[in-house]
């Protein structure tokens, strides 16, 4: 294998890591902005306060974006991968 095919594998591997994980990082934190902003301004320091409500975010985030995630990665691999992994 070249070493240009190999690199700009790579870059699209990782390309496409940053756009399937981006929807939950972003509902993270603006999730945890948000109870941190509220936690700043009522004085409750809850622990679970936190946790809850950023893990029911990205949970719902990640449903509804499961589509999105699934299609992105089949066709990473068989646009990309699979015709490396073939062409030998």
């Amino acid at each position: 294998m070249d070493d240009t095919i190999f690199y700009d594998t790579l870059r699209q591997g990782l390309w496409t890591a940053t756009l399937v994980s981006m929807p939950i990082l972003v509902v993270a934190l603006i999730t945890g902005l948000t109870v941190g902003l509220f936690q700043a301004l009522t004085s409750i320091q809850e622990m679970t306060l936190t946790f809850v409500p950023k893990l029911a975010a990205i949970v719902g985030v990640f449903w509804i974006t499961m589509g999105f995630m699934t299609e992105t990665l089949v066709g990473f691999f068989q646009n990309t991968l699979v015709p490396i992994i073939a062409g030998g």
